[in-house]
């Protein structure tokens, strides 16, 4: 029937709809940068896009006479390490804990309501406590992009896996499946595109407290030199930093989807009438 509600676009019109707001916001912006500066030669909010080109080839492609480094993507390798290795260890203790809650009820009563309590913790409140614990290196970073992302991938697979259907767990105990052959052979499948789906949406949480800790003590990263530099309102810095950010959380989140439909194509197919977001 002809609903809103049933009507798709086709590929290129979906391309142009996605298009569209970052057009408008682009837009946007060197209009209102071109009124800022024509009242204002001076004004440092919205540089003109000479400004930007000018600090990100000073800091991308120029090297540092101190260091010797690039500083742009010095800092962009120190915050993907952080992330990386966050997310990662986030992930195998999100699918470990959460896959045994759901499965064996003893491992559920001890371990659920603590991980659940550990879930409501602001994750930005315990990062004075991190600091004075781990001191002020990598470790107090990694720790708390795990303490923020992992309690909810936890959850979330524990939840997982007790979705999956009786008539299967039956079955596997009836053909002689051990509890250990049956997460192996019937629980991991079910769960791990459900793990790629949380890693994706945990992406954005785990940016923040990398960017949040590298604001608060740090020497390189991302969010280090974003705040070493707002003192000085340098938007031409800021701006750049903040759109790359932004680019390398996108190329995380399509790769990712990628790697979900190659992997577990079955999955993706399940969900052709909603779309994963």
């Amino acid at each position: 029937m002809k609903r809103l509600i049933n009507l798709r676009p086709e590929r290129a019109a979906r391309l142009a709809l996605s298009a569209l707001p970052f057009a408008f916001v682009i837009g946007l912006y060197l209009v209102s940068s071109e009124l800022r500066l024509a009242a204002n030669p001076n004004d440092k909010l919205l540089p003109a896009l000479p400004q930007l080109y000018a600090a990100i080839d000073r800091l991308a492609f120029t090297a540092n006479v101190r260091s010797g480094q690039y500083d742009f993507w010095f800092d962009t390798l120190a915050s993907l390490r952080r992330l990386v290795f966050g997310v990662g260890i986030s992930a195998l203790l999100g699918l470990c804990l959460g896959v045994a809650s759901g499965v064996i009820p003893y491992v559920r009563a001890g371990a659920s309501p603590v991980v659940t309590a550990i879930s409501m913790v602001p994750p930005m409140a315990v990062l004075p406590i991190l600091f004075i614990v781990f001191g002020l290196g990598e470790i107090a970073k990694v720790v708390l992009v795990v303490f923020g992302v992992a309690p909810v991938i936890v959850r979330d697979m524990q939840l997982r896996a007790m979705e999956i259907p009786q008539e299967l767990t039956i079955k596997a105990q009836t053909l002689g499946a051990s509890s250990w052959q049956y997460i192996l052979r019937v629980v991991l499948p079910q769960v791990m595109p459900r793990l790629i789906t949380c890693i994706r949406l945990s992406l954005g949480p785990a940016w923040l407290f990398v960017i949040a800790a590298e604001a608060i003590a740090a020497t390189e990263g991302l969010g280090y030199r974003i705040f070493l530099v707002r003192r000085y309102l340098a938007m031409d810095v800021i701006l750049p930093y903040v759109v790359w950010i932004t680019l390398l959380a996108l190329v995380m989140d399509h790769a990712l989807r990628w790697l979900q439909k190659r992997m577990y194509p079955w999955a993706e197919s399940e969900h052709e009438a909603r779309p994963a977001p």
